[in-house]
């Protein structure tokens, strides 16, 4: 019968969004309660997840060599990006959060300076271009004052982080209430269409 794989589908996502929700309220949760052990744990994520891209890359790229020329760019990569997080595990916790801190300032300066040219040509074109201009001008204050105050711009991040982690365990949440909500309304329809 056709409502036993259904039913069961349904059971497995709603538990998928139900647990992946409980989790990243927890990880939020636990970011904001535990900073410092949270950016400790940051820290080594992105040793691990660095070590684990370039490990990944260095296969693909043997992988590649038979049908790609260029197979050598992605062992590069995978090379730097495993000598990286070999590095950052040695000198844990301190290269992971000078990373961190230098690839988010760097981001800020540069999404700033191409949105102060976006509102140089907006104003060319006789386009609104101020609020384009200010937040250009504000992302590049931000990026300079992240490689200035370190610790300020990893409580920003980690904040980030956590507010994202809360944001979306809530959003999971209502997607399985509303799985539920959209379950009976189906049942429901059934039930009208049989009787």
């Amino acid at each position: 019968m056709a409502t036993v794989p259904i039913h069961s589908a349904y059971r497995r996502t709603w538990w998928a969004l139900v647990i992946r929700g409980l989790l990243a309220l927890a990880v939020g949760v636990l970011i904001l309660w535990r900073p410092i052990d949270s950016i400790a744990s940051f820290a080594l994520v992105i040793a691990i997840w660095a070590l684990f891209t370039g490990v990944v890359d260095i296969v693909h790229a043997f992988d590649l060599r038979p049908v790609y020329d260029k197979w050598w760019v992605p062992l590069v990569s995978g090379l730097v990006s495993a000598a990286f997080g070999l590095a950052a595990l040695y000198y844990y916790p301190i290269l992971s959060l000078t990373f961190a801190v230098v690839w988010v300032s760097t981001w800020l300066i540069v999404a700033g300076a191409l949105a102060i040219y976006a509102a140089m040509v907006e104003r060319r074109v006789e386009v609104p271009w101020g609020w384009t201009l200010t937040v250009g001008i504000l992302s590049i204050v931000a990026g300079v004052f992240a490689l200035i105050r370190p610790q300020a711009s990893l409580a920003v991040i980690m904040s980030i982080i956590a507010a994202f982690a809360i944001v979306s365990g809530v959003a999971l949440l209502m997607g399985a209430y509303r799985l539920t909500t959209a379950k009976e309304g189906l049942a429901d329809a059934v039930r009208a269409a049989r009787g």
